[in-house]
């Protein structure tokens, strides 16, 4: 994959100009209290791809500050997911910032001493009061002159689990009227009793994410952080521990932001997606409807068309909305390529070739791909009675219509042409049976007279047909703009209804039995599918796309 320039390697580019002596190394964060979704995979792209360029070094680190909603489930799926979109491990290795609490410990406990943080009482609510606002600056705290031994007391007893949740916090002590509300002495450690995943109760306190990220980018010699653009304003901050915990530390990280990936008719948030799992709207976090990259996989897409329409959508500093249909035409541009073709019919009605023998089969050689000539070919058995689309006959066509019809003929993919004798209805005028005639001399299509038969359908073998039902997807939300939900209303609102549309009674050619789980394939003229392990089959996307990748 051939990896483009952006203002993001014009900062790397510029360092090391200006001398930068240290391997590239980059690192992606995230929290392990949810699945990764395609937002993630900008987020790893970047991070992933700028290591490659630079033959620097990439860190999975997982964000374990929050022992409250984080569990081993989600980091055994992260881990899974990162592996599958990259195609390898983390190059610099896998981490965990409960690795680095006796490092932050440590800094927070220098800070006490230079008089730069201490313990505070308020509450909650009160510090928020303190806080100030955008026009108004905050109060300090009654707390903030405490005296260093005093501080360093207090906060050896939080750790001794001699207080309640909420009762104390560590704050750094930095400016309360500064214009960003983020330097407004903002807490770096606070008292939480709960289960740690990973490290069970050995701590009742824990550093916010503010704090602990740059003391754990500098321990693991992190050059680069990069983040989403809604940390800019943490940035100064993120300097600000760097500079004022340099003594604790081994190297110097610098942060920069680049802006997310917003996609339309989806959520993004971590919070929505859990409510969705949770009360049973979707599957589970790998439902295909699903953002999460464990529900894009099971669907169908592939690492290839996820990291492609990353490229497409672009790396910059400015939001934007990017639409779905960028990564339908990414999937459907490369598995119009590499998927095998297969015959399926999903809204079957019989045809029946009158003057062909009833005992007789006979195999048509078709190809598993035009595309792909070394794929070679299938044989695919013939016989008397045939499954057709619904939609391929009419008794009162529509102009232009070039299927079958009354008086018409039309070609069966691969094998002869056949032409309309009678249609069979039901005591409701439904088409239970079409009957035609087949000219046997035009095995694979070709009429010897050379007449022109303009119109092509597929079929299936009656005797030779898999039952099979297909699970049909489209956008879990009607609402293309999630983030602009209208007043009074709740993005549950505009959940889709037709999200999932099941075909039963599906028939399938028989050699859609010896395809492996996981493999892409082509319903010829239907869309493309996968088939999962339970013999499922799902529509990764429809065959036809009208939209155009670089229209603005």
């Amino acid at each position: 994959m051939e990896f483009t320039s952006n203002f993001l390697t014009d900062i790397i580019d510029e360092d090391i100009e200006n001398g930068l002596s240290e391997r590239i190394h980059t690192r992606f964060p995230p929290e392990p209290n949810g699945y990764l979704h395609i937002g993630s995979a900008k987020a790893i792209f970047i991070n992933w791809s700028i290591a490659q360029r630079y033959n620097g070094l990439f860190n999975l680190r997982f964000d374990d500050t929050n022992p409250v909603r984080e569990d081993d489930e989600y980091v055994q799926s992260i881990q899974q997911d990162i592996t599958w979109l990259t195609g390898s491990q983390p190059s610099g290795g896998i981490f965990y910032g409960s690795d680095y609490f006796e490092k932050c410990y440590e800094c927070a406990v220098h800070l006490i001493k230079e008089g730069k943080a201490y313990v505070c009482d308020l509450n909650a609510e009160q510090m928020r009061e303190y806080r100030g606002t955008l026009k108004e600056p905050g109060k300090n705290s009654p707390y903030r002159d405490r005296s260093v031994e005093e501080n360093l007391r207090l906060f050896e007893e939080m750790r001794a689990d001699k207080y309640p949740d909420g009762a104390k916090t560590l704050r750094a002590k930095i400016d309360m009227a500064s214009p960003n509300m983020n330097l407004r002495d903002p807490a770096i450690y606070r008292i939480v009793h709960a289960e740690h995943h990973r490290i069970g109760n050995a701590w009742c306190i824990y550093p916010l994410y503010d704090f602990a990220h740059p003391i754990q980018d500098a321990m693991e010699h992190i050059t680069h952080s990069m983040c989403s653009i809604e940390f800019e304003n943490h940035r100064p901050l993120y300097d600000w521990v760097v500079e004022n915990c340099a003594p604790c530390l081994p190297s110097r990280p610098k942060q920069r932001e680049f802006a997310r990936l917003n996609v339309t008719n989806t959520v993004m948030s971590k919070r929505y997606l859990r409510e969705l799992v949770e009360t049973g709207k979707v599957e589970g976090w790998d439902d295909p409807r699903m953002p999460t990259l464990s529900g894009l996989r099971r669907r169908g897409y592939t690492p290839s068309a996820i990291l492609e329409f990353v490229m497409r959508a672009g790396i910059a500093k400015t939001d934007s909305l990017v639409d779905i249909k960028l990564l339908e035409y990414c999937i459907r541009n490369e598995l119009n390529d590499t998927a095998l073709r297969r015959m399926a019919v999903t809204e079957p009605v019989k045809l029946v070739i009158t003057n062909y023998p009833e005992d007789q089969v006979e195999y048509f050689e078709v190809a598993n791909n035009p595309r792909q000539p070394e794929t070679g070919v299938r044989e695919v058995p013939f016989s008397r009675e045939l499954w057709i689309e619904r939609s391929d006959f009419a008794l009162v066509p529509p102009p232009k219509f070039q299927r079958l019809k009354p008086g018409g003929e039309v070609r069966l993919m691969g094998a002869y042409i056949v032409k309309f004798q009678e249609a069979v209805q039901d005591e409701n005028g439904n088409v239970v049976e079409i009957r035609c005639t087949a000219d046997l001399e035009t095995r694979n299509g070709m009429p010897a007279d050379g007449r022109k038969v303009r119109g092509t359908i597929h079929w299936v073998s009656a005797a030779h047909a898999l039952d099979a039902d297909l699970y049909l997807y489209d956008n879990l939300f009607t609402l293309s703009n999630t983030a602009d939900v209208p007043e009074g209303k709740s993005y549950l609102d505009f959940l889709n209804p037709d999200s999932l549309k099941v075909l039963t009674g599906c028939k399938l050619e028989p050699s859609i039995a010896d395809v492996p789980a996981g493999e892409h394939m082509q319903f010829v003229r239907m869309g493309y599918y996968i088939k999962e392990k339970d013999g499922r089959y799902n529509r990764i996307v429809s065959l036809k796309d009208s939209f155009k990748p670089d229209a603005k």
